[in-house]
């Protein structure tokens, strides 16, 4: 028998499988391609049983066990409500009785990017409620890999790891893309479903023991999502609807519809994403990746949509939650309000700070690094956060950028090492094994005594040597075949030497984690202890230092000697009580230099 009830006045907003009250599961999905869907539970029953049942408002509640159909409701909405589903249950939908697949957002993939969805339940025991966030100037930020960054490759491996990030001076943990991908290794990039947290890392539950665990050491999280496409492998979006447009195109595949028919559905899914991190597993920041590559011609585009919807939600939430932009722009409106039309964000990575400081301590002038190298450079960008405002760009060949007029340098996150710079690179080498110990110490000291936000890349506190390369897990042959090809491809504009490491092949992955021993060696001349114990006081110093501790731009006096290869920063606090003397020598020879006149005090 198949019972049929009104829905609740009030259900709870979002997409996906959501435990409601009394053992009851609603699921909400957006599929106006699909004239008939139905929820097929697979799990804990071991059979499919059709239900038939009249729901008034589009929607009903079926028997356990059972499959239920809905119509689809206003903007192609398909709604219904289960009985006796707990979390844990595992299910998927079919479409108009023919293909099953996984709901698009599913919050957990037990099975890969192609099996049964499972249904996961909100509660947890949190311990945070004390925790508020930290104010945008305090992050130092720590970007990693979670298959990486430890040898098991999970959430809760992190957790064994973090009392040495906070001792180092870390405020906040960066992690690399954790929606589901194919397979057990890949960057992230390559995720086909955004709200379910990567089953082979520990899946929903360990992620929020992570968060749980950073807030209880005062240190935020960051969450690295992509917006501006999915994966290639277990995406199945364009078969619920028009989640994609043919009008643009991406580096890495089809572009996402927002702003073209029925886009108002595709930005609600992505907000919806974001919200769900802010909610669900108390996240305190998200990276947008690569917001360059999101075409949105509409008046007010999904960009401005996102950065409001997640500053609406932390002050409701009364939450320090803050957007940063990966954004190779240099426009200034990717950090300007939406009230003056911008797009609201309250920070982006700076890509000139990084190619300036690269080029200084390397010499590489090849592919966008043929724009860089002078002393100068990076005494430009250390005022403004962008080199680039306007000026004509040899690599891009036409005019590039635009002035910030920003002196808030907490606006800026800036590195000298991170996942791209490095991965993206032919073998993923690492500074490390291109620069002497000594040129080591001097991108730790130009990194974090910058007026901007310090990331370090995990492993480059103490000079990290095994590389960090690019892989993957995918399981069909034509598409590992096409990521090998375009890595190849890639690395022309470089002229790198040599082979590039199979993506696909297991080892490039094993080769990639972190060797942890490498700065514990019991040895009064190890190198790595005395680079992690220099990044140490470095951190100690900006955090305790009024001079170093502020952000303002206006506040930051470069002296650039670009014969001798010298660089001088004067940096004031803000009530002028205080100063700071800072001096590169980026030459291959002893430089003499000295501070202006005055009672100075060696650091």
């Amino acid at each position: 028998m198949t019972m049929a009830m009104a829905l609740p006045m009030t259900l709870p907003q979002g997409l996906g499988a959501m435990p409601i009250a009394d053992g009851r599961c609603l699921f909400r999905v957006w599929a106006p391609r699909v004239k008939k869907l139905e929820v097929h539970i697979v799990a804990p029953f071991d059979r499919y049983v059709a239900a038939e049942a009249v729901a008034p408002s589009g929607a009903m509640v079926a028997p356990s066990g059972g499959a239920a159909a809905s119509a689809a409701g206003a903007g192609g909405y398909h709604q219904v409500i289960i009985e006796g589903l707990a979390p844990g249950a595992r299910y998927k939908l079919r479409l108009d009785g023919r293909e099953e697949r996984p709901d698009p957002a599913s919050r957990l993939q037990p099975e890969g990017v192609h099996g049964v969805s499972e249904i996961v339940g909100r509660d947890f025991a949190w311990k945070d409620s004390h925790w508020r966030g930290l104010p945008l100037k305090d992050y130092v930020i720590y970007e990693l890999h979670v298959g990486t960054f430890t040898n098991e490759g999970t959430f809760d491996a992190i957790i064994g790891r973090l009392d040495e990030l906070r001792e180092l001076g870390v405020t906040a943990i960066e992690l690399l893309p954790i929606a589901q991908f194919p397979g057990t290794r890949n960057w992230g990039y390559d995720g086909a479903h955004p709200f379910a947290a990567q089953h082979s890392y520990g899946g929903p539950l360990a992620l929020k023991r992570l968060v749980d665990a950073c807030h209880a050491r005062e240190l935020a999280l960051v969450l690295d999502v992509v917006y501006n496409h999915l994966g290639p492998e277990g995406n199945y979006l364009s078969e619920f609807g028009p989640y994609y447009t043919s009008r643009y195109k991406t580096p890495w595949g089809p572009a996402m519809n927002f702003d073209g028919p029925q886009s108002d559905e595709v930005r609600r899914y992505f907000v919806e994403n974001a919200l769900m991190w802010i909610d669900e597993f108390h996240i305190d920041a998200l990276r947008v990746d690569a917001v360059h590559a999101i075409v949105d011609h509409s008046a007010q585009p999904f960009l401005q949509d996102l950065c409001t919807a997640v500053r609406q939600r932390a002050e409701r939430l009364g939450r320090k939650v803050f957007t940063i932009a990966e954004s190779n722009l240099n426009a200034p409106r990717v950090l300007l309000p939406s009230s003056v039309g911008g797009l609201g964000f309250d920070a982006q990575w700076s890509d000139d700070f990084h190619h300036s400081l690269h080029a200084l301590l390397t010499g590489e002038k090849v592919g966008y690094y043929a724009d860089y190298g002078r002393v100068a450079d990076l005494a430009t960008v250390s005022t403004t956060g962008y080199l680039f405002t306007g000026q004509f760009s040899q690599f891009r060949q036409r005019r590039y950028g635009a002035p910030p007029n920003m002196r808030e340098g907490e606006r800026f996150v800036v590195s000298v090492q991170n996942h791209d710079q490095v991965g993206n690179r032919m073998h993923g080498d690492r500074l490390s094994s291109l620069l002497s110990f000594e040129q080591l110490k001097v991108s730790a000291g130009a990194l974090i005594l910058s007026p901007f936000l310090p990331m370090l890349f995990m492993g480059e506190e103490y000079g990290e040597t095994a590389p960090f390369q690019y892989f993957t897990s995918h399981s069909d042959h034509d598409l590992i075949e096409a990521v090998r090809k375009g890595r190849h491809e890639e690395f022309e504009a470089f002229a790198w030497q040599g082979e590039a490491p199979d993506p696909h092949d297991e080892q490039t992955f094993q080769r990639s984690k972190l060797n942890w021993n490498l700065w514990k060696l019991n040895t009064n001349r190890n190198p790595h202890a005395h680079l992690r114990a220099l990044h140490r006081e470095l951190l100690r110093l900006r955090r305790e230092l009024p001079a170093l501790s502020t952000l303002d731009l206006l506040l930051v006096e470069p002296h650039a000697d670009e014969e001798r290869k010298t660089l001088a920063f004067r940096r004031s606090a803000a009530d002028g009580r205080q100063e700071v003397w800072i001096a590169f020598n980026f030459s291959d020879h002893p430089r003499e230099m000295n501070p202006p006149d005055g009672p100075w005090c060696l650091l």
